[in-house]
């Protein structure tokens, strides 16, 4: 088969070259897939480069990646399962994520096939390309987590995304929408069409507002770039509001790249800022048990339908990577193998 192969941690052009490799061999609770579309994401990009270096002594591999092929989540076919797996049939169009837990090591997308553990996955939604549905998994499980996790996010709840025309910011204004909130969404000016073709119900360009200076108040704050301090922040908290920060180094412009990236600065903004739990009376979260198949609900219901800037072939993922980290993408980036 085809896959992308990575060869040490450097830039992707260099690094990275596509080859024929054997096909995987399916373990006895895993699912071969044919790969017909994978996601671009940062957590990508930071292996790619090896940085921060903390990643490295995080499973990623010390002097070089331990699993060669880059991509996490994949959409695509089921080509053959191993003999504990029974949730799924050849010829049954899956979506998921290849591994769980913290995403800074490769896991194999890019490549024609992949192997995934069964429970990682879910049937394909039945209205979304694949392309589409690659495009959910990582992005969604993140901003499912920062919009749901302990209730944040209610119903006639006043919610603002900062970063919202990203891949993780673009699902969580629906998926804040789907839980009846009325959602701000905050990012550039040239992202503001994606804004409000997602269901905005109001959209605000940073290059010409500063939204913290407004007069609104928001009942929760998911904050993707973490770039603001929490002086500017806590003049637009409503009384017993919840803030959440994703947090993102650009791409290793912001933060110690070496150590830790902004792994610093994130923690201290998360200390000073007491808004990140729920009140108690705030209703259990919606997608405790099965967070991917909540999202193929909602993907099915019409309700959330990931935005795709760009389509990469799987011999142009240096390509993708590096137009991932100029950061004009409004939407996800998808990289198809087949």
């Amino acid at each position: 088969m085809r896959a992308m192969i990575q060869h040490r941690y450097g830039p992707p052009e260099a690094v990275l070259e596509l080859m024929e490799v054997d096909r995987p061999e399916v373990g006895d609770e895993e699912v071969l897939v044919r790969v017909k579309a994978a996601s671009m994401h940062p957590d990508v990009w930071h292996v790619v480069h090896g940085w921060p270096y903390m990643l490295r002594l995080m499973g990623a591999g010390l002097r070089r990646p331990k699993v060669r092929v880059p991509g996490i989540d994949l959409a695509g076919r089921v080509e053959a399962t191993g003999k504990a797996a029974t949730r799924f049939q050849p010829g049954d169009e899956v979506f998921g994520e290849i591994v769980k837990g913290h995403q800074w090591k490769n896991a194999g997308a890019y490549a024609e096939y992949a192997i995934v553990p069964e429970e990682r996955l879910e049937l394909k939604p039945s209205n979304l390309s694949f392309e589409q549905a690659a495009a959910i998994p990582t992005s969604g499980l993140i901003a499912l987590q920062g919009v749901d996790r302990e209730g944040r996010a209610r119903s006639g709840d006043n919610v603002l995304v900062n970063g919202a025309g990203g891949a993780v910011g673009s699902l969580a204004v629906q998926i804040a929408k789907a839980l009846g909130a009325k959602v701000t969404a905050v990012d550039n000016s040239y992202k503001q069409d994606t804004l409000r073709s997602i269901g905005a119900d109001r959209v605000i360009d940073y290059t010409l507002e500063d939204f913290t200076l407004g007069d609104e108040r928001y009942d929760l704050i998911l904050d993707i770039p973490g770039n603001r301090s929490f002086d500017d922040l806590k003049r637009v908290i409503a009384p017993g509001g919840r803030y959440v920060l994703i947090g993102h180094d650009q791409y290793g412009a912001q933060g110690n790249r070496w150590i830790g990236g902004t792994i610093g600065s994130i923690l201290k903004l998360q200390l000073l800022a007491p808004f990140g739990r729920a009140p108690k009376d705030a209703p259990a979260p919606v997608a405790t048990a099965n967070p991917l198949a909540f999202l193929k609900e909602l993907a099915e219901a019409g309700k959330l339908t990931p935005a795709i800037d760009r389509a990469f072939p799987l011999a142009e993922v240096p390509e993708a990577i590096s137009y991932l980290a100029e950061g004009r993408a409004a939407g996800k980036i998808v990289i198809t193998a087949s």
